[in-house]
């Protein structure tokens, strides 16, 4: 069988501009790089690296600044959209996102993350989802599924006492001041493409002024759920897509009425 050999010439796969070459924290198979590689290209791609300021969490993304070849700071457990909103609100044409898990969004900084889609804050959310705490044990989070086995729930996520997982898209999409808000998916080529397409009308969204916007990505962790790198994937298209269906949530007239290249 012929083989086709790719010519480093020919490649036209890099690192992104605003990537660092930075050696990764995260665990193998996690999602949070390839949610970073998309970041950095949107932004490169829409010419703004040089006026992208980004707010990192506490979490597994915590050292997110690391990677990101541009303005970052660090925010406070939780506190990523309020810092958020001061950063924009002082500095009205830089573009302002936070980069958050749902142990940091959902849970202690779920007050900040309401209000500053209620209030219409022209912030961007890029919100990993991968419905467990990650960075500090594998406790349950605010997002993890009903019967999900974690560190505070070895015998599973019970609802009678433990309640039931969050949708925050779908909360989010309540709140008038929200213009996009969106659910998509990091687990094949496919759907990170769709992935990336949100993010770029999620930044297109803040640069025109028409208010909050919110990319919510299911995400794997691999060491968390006690699987393997391959079977993550798996396991987070039969499990997770199923309890956050893949969709649109909220899409402005305004936004919905945005060109957007590809």
């Amino acid at each position: 069988m012929a083989v086709n050999i790719v010519k480093p010439e020919n490649l036209v796969y890099a690192r992104p501009k605003g990537y660092t070459d930075t050696p990764s924290h995260y665990c193998p198979g996690c999602t949070h790089g390839t949610a970073h590689r998309l970041v950095a290209e949107v932004l490169e791609e829409m010419n703004l690296l040089d006026q992208a300021i980004g707010v990192a969490p506490v979490g597994c993304s915590v050292f997110a600044y690391n990677y990101f070849d541009m303005d970052f700071v660090q925010a406070a457990h939780g506190r990523a959209p309020a810092m958020a909103t001061g950063i924009k609100r002082v500095l009205p044409h830089r573009v302002v996102f936070t980069y958050q898990g749902d142990g940091d969004l959902a849970s202690i900084g779920m007050a900040e993350t309401v209000h500053a889609a209620a209030r219409g804050e022209n912030i961007t959310i890029i919100f990993l989802n991968n419905a467990i705490y990650g960075m500090t044990g594998g406790q349950m989070a605010p997002t993890s599924l009903p019967g999900m086995k974690t560190s505070s729930s070895p015998n599973g996520r019970d609802v009678e006492s433990q309640g039931y997982p969050i949708r925050v898209s779908e909360m989010l999409a309540t709140m008038e001041g929200a213009g996009y808000v969106v659910r998509r998916s990091l687990h094949d080529p496919a759907n990170i493409r769709k992935a990336k397409k949100a993010i770029r009308t999620a930044f297109e969204t803040q640069v025109h002024g028409l208010g909050f916007s919110m990319v919510e990505l299911l995400s794997t962790c691999n060491t968390g759920w006690g699987v393997s790198t391959v079977g993550a994937l798996g396991w987070l298209e039969e499990h997770m897509i199923p309890a956050f269906p893949l969709g649109d949530y909220k899409i402005s007239d305004a936004v919905a009425g945005l060109k957007i290249q590809a």
